[in-house]
């Protein structure tokens, strides 16, 4: 369960913020606004932020905490930023922003499961340099380009394979459950290992008098067959790289042979 959750501060603040530049874009033609430059952006409030939470760990993250990376004080934040709520949500949609998606027109792999795997790999690489990330429950999301960006591209992949509209949705909706459930607890994996100073073989290895000292054979052979057989002889950074990928191809293959592709 998350520490934090997205979705949680003030919905028309928020989507202005979220979308500061699209309105920024439109005013392009305006004339400037008279009076003092702003001491601070918003961009640069995210900036620290992320830097934050990527250094110290989100429950580290806070309003005066961003103050002090800044050199201002706390209340200058909320000229630009209601809470912290809203900073939640600002930093969550610039994180899926960092995966450049690609959009319409932008070269992309050819089929559509390679399209769906670049999707994975972005997501797991944006879950490795902002492991926070998996501490934040996002089951009410951002309305930000991150998250626009991100289902335009899952639905433009699966829009020529022969599903319904229903089905892509689903089928959306599942990658995106997998992946990010996979990409958290790789990034968990790394987080314990650089906090820890152990290794998980480390720690397996430490515990290696289990299996003569209390696992019972008789009690559980199916376990006893898939070990004897090297089912588990994979190092562990392997081991969850390898489920990750069968996962994700498994997922892939059941929504190929609905539309009756699979060969």
């Amino acid at each position: 369960m998350g520490v934090e959750r997205s979705g949680g501060g003030d919905p028309e603040r928020t989507l202005a913020l979220l979308w500061r530049d699209h309105a920024a874009a439109g005013r392009a033609g305006d004339k400037p606004a008279k009076g003092r430059r702003p001491r601070l952006t918003v961009d640069q409030i995210v900036g620290a932020a992320l830097s934050v939470a990527d250094r110290e760990g989100l429950t580290s993250m806070s309003m005066s905490r961003v103050g002090e990376e800044l050199g201002v004080g706390t209340m200058s934040l909320y000229t630009y930023v209601p809470g912290k709520a809203e900073l939640i949500d600002l930093m969550v949609d610039a994180v899926l922003s960092e995966r450049d998606l690609p959009g319409p027109g932008d070269p992309r792999p050819e089929g559509w499961r390679e399209q769906i795997e670049l999707y994975a790999e972005r997501t797991r690489e944006a879950y490795r340099r902002h492991p926070w990330l998996r501490q934040v429950s996002t089951v009410r999301p951002p309305l930000g380009p991150g998250l626009m960006a991100q289902q335009e591209y899952l639905l433009s992949a699966l829009s020529d394979i022969g599903l319904s509209p229903r089905q892509m949705t689903a089928a959306a909706g599942a990658i995106v459950t997998f992946v990010d459930a996979a990409a958290a607890v790789s990034a968990e994996y790394d987080h314990v290992e650089r906090t820890t100073g152990e290794s998980a073989d480390a720690w397996w290895a430490a515990r290696g008098s289990f299996w003569d000292d209390y696992f019972d054979t008789t009690r559980h052979p199916a376990i006893t067959r898939v070990w004897r057989e090297g089912g588990f002889d994979a190092p562990a950074a392997e081991a969850n790289a390898e489920s990750y990928r069968f996962g994700l191809r498994r997922l892939l293959d059941g929504i190929q042979a609905l539309t009756g592709q699979l060969q």
